[in-house]
């Protein structure tokens, strides 16, 4: 087999070096998003970012950190927290990852700041696009399979029953929804051919309100509170301009 460092010069041999220096700590968003995705920036650090509140009834399993801004951690219910030595964040036992709020050491405060402003700038971003497709099932689209591309309604958007979302790892799909969504109980978000969560963004003006044992897929960016009915399932992040509510839910980031 050819040895190809071998036969490089010097220079060369720098050069495939910081290539590979390159490839290891690349931007993660470029490899693991659809081409033309709305950039989460530094919201993508969360898998659950909220302005005013965090309220947890236990026990929940959280993986990826957490974060409020501007309210302080005493607006994080429901999490026991212990503090780290650093004073740059906390842990509790129903989250797999840190707790970050603004009245912690630098540089957690400007890093909230950032990422709120990052959350609200991914949401405006969604509501801008252009849909492919308006107003589908008259805001209700339970038991349909749906492609790729940008779905909008002027009206909220009820799941009562499955919807499944068919496509490869490169597709995008973005739901622009003028009210409320609503996935009633047991109703679930399923992916095939490929899919991935962090490529479905739900980008909801009104209330997001999952029920009991029902299961989302994707990013959801609301201009209002999230609420999680008893074991409802996320696979992706919530992100929230107010609130986000849990109660013995499982929320992972993709």
């Amino acid at each position: 087999m050819l040895n190809l460092k071998s036969h490089l010069p010097r220079t060369g041999l720098v050069f495939l070096f910081l290539l590979s220096f390159a490839g290891a700590c690349g931007d993660s968003d470029d490899d693991t998003h659809a081409p033309g995705a709305p950039s989460l920036g530094a919201a993508g650090s969360f898998v659950i970012l909220a302005k005013s509140g965090i309220a947890n009834v236990p026990t929940s399993a959280i993986t990826g950190d957490i974060g409020i801004s501007p309210a302080e951690a005493t607006y994080i219910t429901g999490l026991p927290l212990t503090m780290d030595a650093s004073n740059e964040f906390s842990t509790t036992p129903e989250v797999t990852g840190k707790v970050y709020a603004p009245g912690y050491a630098p540089p957690t405060p400007a890093n909230l700041t950032a990422a709120v402003g990052a959350m609200e700038t991914a949401f405006t971003d969604a509501a801008g696009r252009a849909p492919d497709v308006t107003e589908l099932g008259a805001g209700n689209i339970g038991g349909r399979t749906l492609q790729p591309g940008i779905y909008k309604w002027g009206t909220g958007l009820l799941i009562p029953t499955d919807v499944t979302l068919s496509g490869d790892s490169n597709d995008l799909w973005i739901f622009q929804i003028a009210q409320d969504l609503t996935l009633e109980s047991g109703a679930r978000v399923v992916l095939s051919g490929g899919a991935l969560p962090q490529n479905i963004f739900w980008q909801v003006a009104g209330l997001v309100d999952l029920g009991t044992t029902a299961h989302c897929e994707g990013v959801i960016l609301t201009q209002t509170a999230i609420t999680l009915r008893t074991g409802a399932t996320v696979n992706g992040r919530l992100l929230a301009q107010t609130a986000v509510s849990l109660d013995g839910n499982t929320v992972v980031e993709p």
